[in-house]
């Protein structure tokens, strides 16, 4: 098992120092779901909720957290991500809108952290406006999908 490398030999929270490590193509996948109601479902499907485009607000939300995740995330570097997309499934079965995340970069360290971000606001977003619905939505199931490049490789849950 690898060790912890943001902290130093104090015990220290610090930054892990990128400068000696190449730079790769990294991607990585994230997803997660929020189950609502028969009337959040049907309002987010036929664009009737009262704040607008749910769906098209939520991908920009996304796209946008994962831009900042090194303004949330204390030891995330900032990287100039260069693709962010947000993409969604419709489970009328299961009354859910699973949301999935994709972040690509040419950097030194990788973009894990960035599409965990981007599915999570954009998960946040769906109940921000529809939570005037229905305030039971449960938002679950987050999780690291794959993530490709750099020193560890290929990741496939």
């Amino acid at each position: 098992m690898e060790k912890l490398n943001h902290f130093d030999e104090h015990g220290n929270a610090v930054m892990v120092d990128v400068s000696e490590k190449n730079i790769t193509a990294r991607t990585a996948v994230a997803s997660g779901q929020i189950h609502v109601s028969r009337e959040v479902f049907d309002a987010i499907v036929h664009g009737t909720a009262a704040k607008g485009d749910v769906l098209g607000v939520a991908r920009v939300a996304g796209i946008m957290a994962a831009k900042q995740t090194s303004s949330l995330i204390p030891m995330c570097h900032p990287l100039m991500i260069s693709k962010c997309q947000v993409d969604f499934e419709l489970d009328e079965k299961n009354l859910a809108v699973k949301a999935i995340c994709m972040v690509k970069v040419s950097g030194k360290t990788g973009v894990e952290m960035e599409a965990l971000t981007g599915v999570s606001v954009t998960l946040l977003t769906i109940y921000d406006m529809c939570k005037a619905l229905d305030k039971r939505m449960e938002i679950g199931e987050i999780h690291l999908d794959s993530k490709s490049g750099g020193k560890s490789g290929e990741f496939v849950r």
